[in-house]
């Protein structure tokens, strides 16, 4: 999908990973997303690229964050970017029902919210994520704009129903990148860890700085504010987002620009 500065219309959407076993009666959209896993996160490409800039970018962190500048966009045909802000802020509970009722209708009173988190800078469709999970432990993702809720999966529960496999320690949901503005882009996603994840980080193309995820309730959310060095193309995908996570001891036991299945791609 192309898109330029000033197209904020357009959206860029990778799909991580999604559920196997589950194409019966979605999208082609969806059935198109369902892949192999590999690594010790369940990472499947998808209709865009996965979890590299060329293809559909992805979120970026929560929780606040200085600023960062990279000497590379990931998979951009574009030198350089700056990460302006990584801070999200909490959703009071009311507006997260409404989010919630708007984006999955009547299936909405399934499913208990466990993130619900303002992005740093609005986009012309998107301004916040809620992730949402029911008793069966399956989750979904919803942006938001306001009060109001939307999702790119058809249905919009179509996210997340898979067991965690052995050594599985990281899923990926959902991730977008859209224009905020001449010279500003949004870039938020989401995935659900394991319980052996103490802390969830994301970094950006080569930058090696990392920013802190929003967690709770077996799910993480990020979202940042970038900005590029240079004036963009009319092709700009924005940098590579990766996810690390680290143990109780602060170990780093997942890597996604170790991942297999994405390393292949880089």
């Amino acid at each position: 999908m192309k898109i330029g500065p000033q197209d904020n219309g357009a959206s860029l959407r990778r799909r991580w990973g999604v559920p196997l076993g589950v194409a019966t009666g979605v999208t082609a959209v969806s059935v198109a997303a369902v892949v192999a896993l590999g690594g010790r996160g369940d990472a499947g490409p998808s209709v865009a690229d996965p979890a590299h800039g060329g293809g559909t970018p992805a979120g970026s962190t929560s929780a606040p964050s200085p600023s960062t500048s990279s000497s590379h966009g990931g998979a951009s045909a574009e030198s350089g970017f700056t990460i302006t802000d990584a801070t999200t802020t909490p959703i009071d509970a009311g507006t997260v029902t409404r989010i919630l009722s708007s984006c999955l209708g009547p299936d909405a009173s399934q499913y208990q919210p466990v993130v619900a988190v303002r992005t740093p800078l609005a986009s012309a469709d998107w301004d916040g994520v809620v992730v949402a999970v029911n008793s069966a432990d399956q989750y979904v993702q919803c942006q938001s704009k306001g009060d109001k809720g939307s999702s790119p999966d058809s249905p919009p529960t179509f996210i997340n129903d898979r067991l965690w496999g052995t050594g599985r320690v990281i899923e990926y949901f959902d991730s977008m990148m859209e224009p905020a503005g001449e010279g500003k882009y949004l870039l938020l996603g989401a995935g659900h860890y394991s319980s052996e994840v103490s802390k969830v980080t994301v970094s950006f193309g080569d930058d090696p700085k990392q920013y802190p995820a929003r967690m709770a309730g077996g799910a993480f959310v990020y979202g940042a504010a970038l900005s590029p060095d240079t004036p963009p193309g009319p092709r700009y995908m924005g940098p590579s987002p990766y996810v690390h996570a680290y143990d109780a001891s602060g170990k780093e036991i997942y890597n996604q620009a170790e991942d297999p299945k994405f390393a292949d791609e880089q």
